[in-house]
Order: structure tokens, then C-alpha cells, then sequence
């Protein structure tokens, strides 16, 4: 099942399903994330007609790791840096902020504070129960579903957050930073173990991988994740940057208007323009 946030007009935003392109709404009162934790209820359907989708959630919280060893080493090339052992055993992560979402089709804001704007082709898990101290073995069963993230990066600033120590902060935090959609595909109708992930600039190929190349799987971040700490639905979990997803390993930055289009296999497409610097 495809189900999406969608709004017509000026109403209210609802839950509903995708149905071979058409929005079909699903009788919910409540949010996406209301919606997980009431165990995804179907009630009246009704066809929707001129529905916008949005972003399908505003999550409880946002986790990005980084699993894709080949994005490791095309990016880290560049800065002259090897890939640290402990990437290797340790599946790490940086939070996000929930409010900086955005959803398909919307424009994506380009700070006046940066002029080297880049986008990130990542897969994201979507948190469906209550659960701590996760094992690997039971943690696919706490996955809801699975959506597409564009992790923007403004790194020029990255460049001198970074030897800091602290990790991103305003490298990746402004309104509409961080995009989700167009829809979240429940973990039964994806096999995320292996979705082929695709990413376009102005209709060219920038890059493509599958998720079959994560080194660490979301089992292994969920796991790792709950450690003493309580995982919630609407939590979402970043696979991090596929290889070749992002611009910084072409050494290609963004343009103002440039149209940026993320596909992963089973999910569909996530399509953006750039907006103008400072507007």
C-alpha cells in the first residue's frame, strides 16, 4: 500500500492511498503519524479529485546515518580523507529537525548564506511501534514503511562546520532543507533490501546505486538506535547518500531552477525545483 498526506485547496490535510496515480481518501481523522499509531485503519474510501500531495509525514524525529560505503568513498576522495574504521562497525548518526520538512513538488529554499547547494539521494524508514533495546533479528518488524529523503547540503558551509566536531548545523538546517514523498510504501510492498535508487538534474542521470549496497542495514540502525533509548512511530531513519546521489562527488553544485528528480524502485518519483538564492 502507497499511502500519502494530501490536501485540496485550501482544506485540511488527510491521509489517503495512492490507486494507480489517483489520491483515494481513506476515512482517517488525524495525521500520517496518528495514522501509524492506530495501526494504519482503512475506513470509507472516496476518490479524491485535484488532490496536491504533501509531504506524507512530519516526523517524530529524523536520524541520518551514513551505509553507503560508496558514497564514503567518492566524497571523502575529494577532501583527501580515507573512510574511518569505525564506520565500518559503528552504524552513526546525526538528528535532524522535523520542522525543516517539505514535500514533493514544492520549491526548495536556497539560503542567502551558501553558495554551493547540493542535494542527497537517500532511502528512509519509517518507525511503526513503540519499542527499546531492539534486536536485530525483530527490528525489520518495527519498520512501518519506507519513503524517499533528499538530504540537502549546503557545503561550502559543510566545509567549515566540519572540523568543528560537532557534525552539520547550519550545512543542513533551514526551512525546507529536508524533502520527503511522495508517498510511504508499508514495509510489505517494498523490499528495501534491494530498490534500485536513481537521481536526476534537469532530466540527466547524476547517479544511481541500490539499496542492496547499504553496509549497514536498517536492521542494524534500528538495533543500534534503541540502545537504552525509546523509538516512536513517525521516527525516521535515513539510509544516508547512496553512491553517486549526491552532486558533491561529481563535483557538480546545484543552479537556481534546476529540477532535481529522486526515484527508488517500488516508491516512485521525488521531484523539486531549486529555488533562487535568498528569496
Amino acid at each position: 500500500m502507497k499511502v500519502v498526506t494530501y490536501v485540496v485547496g485550501n482544506g485540511k490535510p488527510r491521509v489517503g492511498m495512492l490507486e494507480n496515480s489517483s489520491v483515494v481518501d481513506i476515512g482517517f481523522d488525524g495525521d500520517m503519524v496518528a495514522f501509524i499509531e492506530a495501526g494504519a485503519p482503512i475506513g470509507k474510501q472516496t476518490h479524491v479529485e485535484n488532490a496536491r500531495l504533501l509531504a506524507p509525514l512530519r516526523p517524530r524525529s529524523l536520524r541520518d546515518f551514513l551505509t553507503f560505503e560508496g558514497h564514503m568513498h567518492n566524497a571523502l576522495t575529494r577532501l583527501g580523507r580515507p573512510i574511518p574504521q569505525e564506520w565500518y562497525t559503528v552504524p552513526a548518526y546525526y538528528k535532524g529537525m522535523p520542522d525543516t520538512v517539505i514535500g514533493p513538488d514544492e520549491e526548495i529554499p536556497w539560503p542567502a548564506y551558501t553558495n554551493r547547494l547540493d542535494h542527497e539521494l537517500e532511502l528512509a524508514a519509517i518507525i511503526g511501534r513503540k519499542g527499546k533495546d531492539i534486536s536485530k533479528a525483530d527490528a525489520p518488524g518495527y519498520v512501518f514503511g519506507y519513503t524517499i529523503w533528499n538530504d540537502m547540503s549546503a557545503r561550502d558551509v559543510q566545509t567549515r562546520e566540519l572540523p568543528i566536531g560537532m557534525g552539520p548545523a547550519k550545512a543542513k538546517d533551514w526551512d525546507g532543507s529536508n524533502v520527503l514523498g511522495p508517498c510511504v510504501v508499508t514495509a510489505d510492498a517494498l523490499d528495501a533490501s534491494n530498490a534500485r535508487m536513481i537521481v536526476r538534474v534537469n532530466s540527466e542521470v547524476w547517479g544511481e546505486d541500490t539499496s542492496a549496497h547499504m553496509h549497514h542495514t536498517f536492521a542494524d540502525l534500528i538495533s543500534y538506535a534503541s540502545q537504552a533509548q525509546t523509538l516512536y512511530p513517525g521516527d525516521v531513519f535515513g539510509s544516508g547518500t547512496a553512491a553517486g546521489g549526491s552532486g558533491l562527488e561529481l563535483d557538480r553544485p546545484l543552479k537556481e531552477g534546476d529540477i532535481v528528480e529522486m526515484e527508488i524502485e517500488g516508491i516512485g518519483i521525488l521531484r523539486n525545483r531549486i529555488g533562487k538564492k535568498g528569496a
